[in-house]
C-alpha cells in the first residue's frame, strides 16, 4: 500500500509522532510518498530569515513551519529505505523543498 503526503509534516504538531503513526499504519515494504517545502541549508541568509518569521508564518498558515528538517525527521522514523531528493520551487521563504519516497 502506499500513503502519499503532498505539504502536510510542515504543519503537523509533532512530526516525529505523525511519522510513527504513518509507518505503524502502513503494510511491509509499504511506501510513503513524500513532497514538503523544507528548512534552508543551515547558515544561510534564507535559513535565519525562515527563523526570523517562523512565529508569524505559523500563525498565519495554519501551524506551518518553514524552517522544520522535514530530510532529518524522515532519516529518523524507522523506515526500512528511504531516497530523499533536494529541489527548489517557488518563491522564499518556502522555496527549499524536498520529494521522495520512504519503505516500512
Amino acid at each position: 500500500d502506499t500513503v502519499i503526503s503532498t505539504l502536510v509534516l510542515c504543519s503537523v504538531p509533532d512530526v516525529a509522532a505523525t511519522l510513527t503513526e504513518l509507518r505503524r499504519i502502513l503494510r511491509p515494504s509499504g511506501r510513503l510518498l513524500f513532497i514538503e517545502h523544507v528548512a534552508a541549508e543551515t547558515h544561510t541568509p534564507l535559513c535565519w530569515v525562515q527563523h526570523g518569521i517562523r512565529p508569524l508564518w505559523k500563525a498565519v498558515a495554519d501551524g506551518c513551519r518553514p524552517d522544520r528538517r522535514t530530510g532529518a525527521h524522515l532519516q529518523q522514523a524507522g523506515f526500512s529505505s528511504i531516497t530523499i531528493d533536494r529541489f527548489s520551487i517557488g518563491m522564499p521563504p518556502v522555496s527549499p523543498h524536498i520529494v521522495g519516497m520512504a519503505t516500512k
